[in-house]
């Protein structure tokens, strides 16, 4: 009996042994296995997307969480968005109506596209066939993705007007274009200097167009400058975008951002100009609520077909509650589109005297503000404060990412660098500069005057 169990027990200890042997060489191959698959080329970032890894907005939130300063970088509103939206999504979201809080039509919730085609076809002075010209997306962010995605062939060139929002290259590379650039230049960088004073060359413009051109993106009111295109602007582009065979895409989310005397024109209005336009809205704009992340697109029905198939296969369909609620912001804002309480109407006035503000006690502290035309940011040439800045503590390439920073820790202000939206060729261009965003509330537009205040009386002694 003693002898079967000393058996009993050397056969237990020898297969512990043995799963624990076994147990190692698992774990051992599974280390090298995986260090294996991390080490081999084909998981590596795909070409078309190398050098796009980079995110300024990424970036400068994990900064804005890090240091908190008063953040005057993203463009957003930090107060309440217009109630007549708000309480919209509040009463869908208790709707009777079960089928609200499920799938809706894939390229736009009928209610949506239909009020989207009402309200631009009195703009354009054109009827929009709301289930053909207009399709829904994931924010203006998706409308310009399946845009260029849907519409670019390998070796396609995409001409892009410096400073551009910064998803623009990585869009067009991830798509196989090839993006040709041209910089808006200011003609005075002291003195008064207004978003209207940053113009193209003409020539050089010109001189980019080619039988590869696919098309040029122009955002009107442009982010960060604020410039409003002109319609001799306008037309110069349309000219060239005819001679040329090439499409137009017109991002124009700050469209009912636009401070007196300054008009917003649409390219897709100007003579036979519409065929080839595809022009992108954003409700996150429009109603101030950027959270949301509804857009769209409206053109012609072949073009916008070329976005139906990139939406359907990637987005599909977009959140129906938030849908309706644009919808019944949009019917509202029909109804008074001529009183002076409309929405559309009524931003751009409550803007006004914030961005005269921050352009007063900018100008206070020594810095060159841009005024901007239209939209809610204000660029400013901060390079005479140069030497009230350690920048040899930041270990940036540029100068305006080595402001920002430095600023962001130091001082408790933060601003977005503005040659982030160039590219490498010209990054140089906005070094000078920083972005502030003035969609925000008067007391923190006066804390945020009283920072640079501050610091610039307090580096004086």
């Amino acid at each position: 009996m003693r002898n079967i169990t000393v058996f009993f027990a050397l056969l237990m200890l020898a297969r512990v042994c043995f799963l624990t042997i076994a147990s190692k060489a698992a774990s051992f191959n599974t280390v090298r296995n995986i260090q294996n698959i991390a080490g081999m080329s084909k998981f590596d970032l795909p070409n078309r997307l190398k050098g796009s890894e980079k995110s300024v907005w990424v970036e400068y939130i994990q900064l804005a969480l890090q240091y908190k300063p008063l953040n005057l970088g993203q463009g957003f509103p930090d107060y309440y968005a217009p109630e007549n939206v708000t309480n919209a999504l509040a009463a869908i979201a208790k709707s009777e109506n079960p089928l609200l809080q499920q799938y809706t039509r894939g390229f736009g919730h009928p209610r949506l596209v239909n009020a989207i085609a009402k309200f631009y076809s009195k703009l354009i002075n054109r009827d929009l066939d709301p289930n053909k010209e207009v399709i829904v997306t994931a924010g203006a962010y998706e409308a310009l993705y399946a845009t260029l995605q849907g519409h670019t062939n390998p070796g396609d060139e995409w001409i892009i007007i410096e400073p551009f929002f910064d998803c623009y290259v990585p869009m067009v590379q991830s798509a196989e274009g090839i993006p040709r650039y041209i910089a808006l230049k200011p003609k005075s960088t002291s003195g008064i200097v207004s978003s209207g004073d940053w113009v193209f060359d003409r020539e050089e413009l010109e001189s980019l167009f080619n039988n590869k051109t696919k098309g040029i993106i122009i955002n009107t009111p442009n982010n960060p400058t604020g410039k409003v295109f002109t319609l001799d602007e306008l037309q110069f582009i349309a000219n060239l975008a005819k001679k040329w065979n090439t499409l137009v895409v017109a991002d124009e989310v700050y469209e009912h951002i636009i401070y007196e005397p300054y008009k917003h024109i649409r390219i897709a209005t100007l003579p036979d100009m519409y065929e080839r336009t595809i022009t992108i809205g954003s409700a996150g704009k429009t109603f101030s609520v950027t959270g949301w992340k509804i857009g769209w697109a409206y053109g012609p029905a072949n073009l916008l077909y070329n976005l139906q198939v990139i939406h359907q296969n990637s987005v599909y369909t977009c959140t129906t509650p938030i849908q309706e609620a644009v919808a019944i912001g949009f019917e509202l804002e029909m109804e008074r589109l001529d009183q002076p309480d409309c929405y559309f109407h009524s931003l751009a006035l409550e803007l006004l005297p914030k961005r005269d503000y921050m352009a007063k006690f900018l100008q206070e502290i020594g810095m060159v503000p841009t005024i901007p035309e239209g939209g809610y940011f204000m660029l400013a040439n901060w390079s005479p404060l140069e030497n009230k800045v350690k920048l040899q503590e930041e270990t940036d390439e540029n100068k305006d990412y080595k402001f920002t920073k430095w600023m962001t820790k130091n001082v408790g202000l933060q601003g977005i660098p503005p040659s982030a939206f160039y590219s490498p060729e010209h990054k140089h261009l906005g070094e000078d500069y920083v972005r502030y965003c003035f969609i925000k509330k008067d007391e923190n537009l006066k804390a945020a005057g009283d920072i640079l205040k501050k610091w610039v009386s307090k580096s004086k002694i």
